[in-house]
């Protein structure tokens, strides 16, 4: 599962994703038979359509509050979704500027949506400005994962929802292989990678209701501050 990525200041993730901008939905989407295959083989079928689908319906259609979107990657999940929240103000924020403009590309003609490039480790927002942040398939990349939970937290107001998914070890052989020998030496992933059992412990410390699940190596999750 060849994933968006927002990094906390380390510049083997821009080059990584800059390298793989071309390639980057076809994967995401299963946009062709190698990918379809590498989904398959590598990541036990996990359709990430569905994930993201899940993951975007705890959002109401009438949603009018704000909205951070960490990283936003090409919005190529997101870009129906954020069109049709008018009434809400969307923040989409992204480490690679690759990966930001072609969310721009998609984007850019909707007046309730801006675009920062930043880093998570030091998001540059008030505390308490959001009433979602939604983080789809950035953890496993961002190199300090403390401070990637400390800062979407501090963002959220209380009663806020945060969302999202992201790669957890140790629930396939092929997949945690494929994370360590190649997709980590890209630069697309950054180590160390979370367990069931510790994402669920960092959850329960940080919000007052959560709810996860996994599908394969991907486990996705909403929680209430």
């Amino acid at each position: 599962m060849n994933i968006s990525v927002f990094g906390a200041g380390d510049d083997r993730i821009k080059s990584a994703y800059h390298a793989s901008k071309n390639i980057y939905d076809n994967v995401l989407t299963q946009g062709s038979f190698l990918s379809k295959l590498y989904i398959n083989f590598f990541w036990s079928g996990t359709d990430d359509i569905e994930v993201a689908n899940k993951i975007l319906s705890y959002i109401p259609e009438d949603f009018d509050g704000t909205i951070l979107d960490v990283p936003v990657g090409t919005a190529v999940f997101t870009e129906k979704k954020w069109k049709s929240l008018t009434k809400a103000n969307i923040i989409c924020l992204d480490y690679s500027e690759d990966m930001l403009d072609q969310a721009k590309g998609r984007l850019s003609d909707c007046s309730h949506i801006s675009f920062v490039q930043g880093d998570v480790g030091k998001l540059p927002f008030e505390n308490g400005k959001c009433d979602v942040v939604l983080s789809m398939n950035g953890f496993h990349a961002f190199p300090d994962k403390k401070k990637a939970f400390r800062e979407t937290y501090r963002v959220l107001k209380k009663g806020g929802s945060f969302i999202g998914c992201f790669y957890i070890k140790g629930k396939s052989g092929r997949t945690d292989w494929l994370v360590k020998n190649i997709l980590t030496k890209k630069g697309w992933f950054t180590p160390p990678f979370l367990t069931e059992e510790n994402l669920l412990k960092v959850l329960h410390k940080l919000y007052s209701e959560v709810e996860c699940h996994t599908d394969g190596s991907i486990a996705y999750y909403k929680c209430r501050k």
